[in-house]
């Protein structure tokens, strides 16, 4: 009878006119214990709405511990508006389902919100011993399938003000994959009459294989905050005035169940909690076209399983519909306490032809880990009306009108493009013999330095007395003559004297005394070279030329 009430008042509720856009409230979590508080956020972004939002209609279900008012601007990228927020903490006086009712702005309601708070407390006076820090840990199940989600709970609470040096140990499975669920969240909750703060971690654990599992015990370390009465107590070479405190968790065994005999085999094992399929097409399967493109985005949400443990989803191939998929999204975000894996599938088809075409429904078979049954979720099976396409028509036949109308083609435009590409063909053809005729090697005009520049150089080595830079010299200004070093002092016997000498300088010990003038007199004495003499035909060259 209560919970027909209960729903009575929810219908009442939602009937209400006057909800404004503009005046908006929310709560970060709506699973309460007993004595657990929370935060309400009213929030407006009307500037014509004036005042403060009444808070009397909260009073007969809730405390009100506090409020304060945040002004601010919003961050849209497409325009600045100021908002203001109003954060009011509340402490439920109910247990069960209890309605935040709408609350009033200038004429303007919010939306009503609905809680759950627990009817027992998962810690008890007996369990906390009067401790001012001590942790719990406790889990949704002790039985779990096989790749299922394990939602474990830590809850540290603390009657005495903690520094931020707090450190909880990592909790870490070799046969479970480990996923923190959002962010730590911290609340006031009241046990025997004391207040506690309270710092609550969760983690969503998923078991790899089949049998027991155990999770090991984590610790948590923090310095309390030493007060007045015994502080004097506190060493003065302490470099915080504080008291170390540590607790730690017991071992939770679970049980892990492996996959049900009856799941099908060739379906992928999918426990979870919830799954969800949805799509959108554009444009609608009716207005289908031929040789246009024709999008369908579908989503697959499922409550209790990550996104990389979602599989594909199916691609049946059809007759005359060419697909193109692209890569999947992958996304997980926590909703109500739980891991949501979503995997989002963009495809475009073309259809190939007119008529109807016929897409089959998509089904994904799964396990039901509330109501431990098999079910399946699918989406409906499609038929697309395919439009013809005029431009996509091949004609059926020519058109001889031309023709037949006793008007001949013109044939000179033809006649005269053949003509200018026999004349440059021709032009190409004497271009490739004359390349031809020349010599396959042309010697390159020399890029480096001149004569002039490498026999200055040479002169001001040998001067110098230097035998190094005059044998470096000297090889550059031979790299540039008809003839080699060596032909060169063949013909002229002072200069093989001179090179004699250079080479004795530069591999002994007497090459400081070198003296290079006698090498420079030697060039400067240098005959030409004399020509080849025309030898006569049929006669071989000597084999040892002088």
């Amino acid at each position: 009878m209560s919970l027909a009430r209960v729903i009575l008042a929810l219908l009442l509720l939602f009937s209400l006119p006057g909800w404004g856009a503009d005046f908006t409230a929310r709560v970060d979590h709506t699973q309460l214990v007993p004595g657990e508080t929370f935060e309400l956020i009213l929030e407006s972004s009307d500037p014509t709405l004036f005042g403060k939002p009444d808070l009397s209609p909260l009073e007969p279900q809730f405390d009100i511990l506090g409020t304060r008012q945040i002004n601010q601007l919003s961050t849209a990228p497409d325009q600045s508006e100021p908002v203001t927020r109003w954060i009011v903490t509340l402490q439920p006086r109910q247990r069960g389902i209890v309605v935040i009712p709408p609350l009033t702005l200038s004429g303007v309601q919010s939306q009503p919100i609905t809680l759950h708070v627990s009817e027992t407390s998962t810690l008890t006076p007996s369990a906390q011993n009067l401790e001012a820090v001590f942790i719990d840990a406790s889990v949704d199940r002790e039985t779990v399938y096989v790749q299922a989600q394990l939602i474990l709970t830590l809850r540290i609470l603390h009657s005495v003000p903690l520094y931020d040096d707090s450190n909880l140990s990592t909790l870490t499975l070799s046969s479970a994959r480990v996923e923190p669920l959002g962010e730590p969240r911290t609340y006031e909750q009241t046990i025997g009459g004391v207040r506690h703060g309270v710092i609550e971690i969760r983690y969503a654990i998923f078991p790899q294989q089949s049998g027991s599992l155990r999770i090991p015990s984590l610790s948590f370390s923090a310095t309390a905050v030493e007060t007045a009465a015994n502080s004097q107590q506190m060493s003065p070479f302490s470099s915080r005035p504080g008291r170390a405190i540590r607790v730690d968790t017991s071992e939770i065994p679970i049980q892990v169940k492996p996959k049900p005999a009856d799941y099908p085999s060739d379906a992928p094992w999918l426990p979870a909690r919830q799954i969800e399929l949805s799509e959108a097409w554009n444009p609608q399967p009716t207005e289908a076209r031929q040789g246009a493109v024709l999008t369908r985005h579908v989503v697959l949400k499922a409550e209790g399983l990550s996104s990389a443990q979602l599989p594909p989803l199916p691609q049946p191939t059809v007759d005359g519909l060419r697909r193109y998929p692209d890569q999947a999204r992958l996304t997980n975000e926590v909703q109500d306490q739980s891991l949501v894996g979503s995997r989002e599938e963009r495809e475009a088809f073309v259809p190939g032809r007119s008529g109807d075409l016929s897409l089959p429904p998509l089904e994904i078979t799964w396990w039901n880990t509330q109501t431990d049954q098999l079910e399946r979720t699918q989406l409906p099976a499609h038929t697309l009306t395919v439009a013809a396409d005029p431009a996509l028509a091949l004609p059926l036949q020519s058109e001889p009108s031309t023709v037949m109308g006793g008007k001949r083609p013109l044939l000179w435009p033809w006649q005269l493009a053949c003509l200018v590409l026999l004349l440059t063909t021709l032009i190409g053809f004497g271009l490739w013999w004359q390349a031809r005729q020349l010599p396959a090697i042309v010697k390159a005009a020399s890029a480096g330095p001149s004569p002039r520049t490498l026999l200055d150089d040479l002169r001001r080595a040998c001067l110098a007395n230097n035998p190094q830079a005059t044998r470096q010299a000297l090889d550059a200004w031979a790299r540039q003559q008809p003839e080699t070093l060596a032909e060169i002092a063949a013909r002229f016997d002072p200069l093989s004297v001179a090179l004699d000498d250079l080479n004795g300088a530069l591999y002994s010990e007497s090459g400081q005394h070198w003296q290079g003038e006698t090498l420079w007199q030697a060039l400067q004495a240098l005959p030409p070279p004399t020509p080849l003499t025309q030898q006569e035909p049929g006669t071989l060259p000597p084999l040892y030329p002088r």
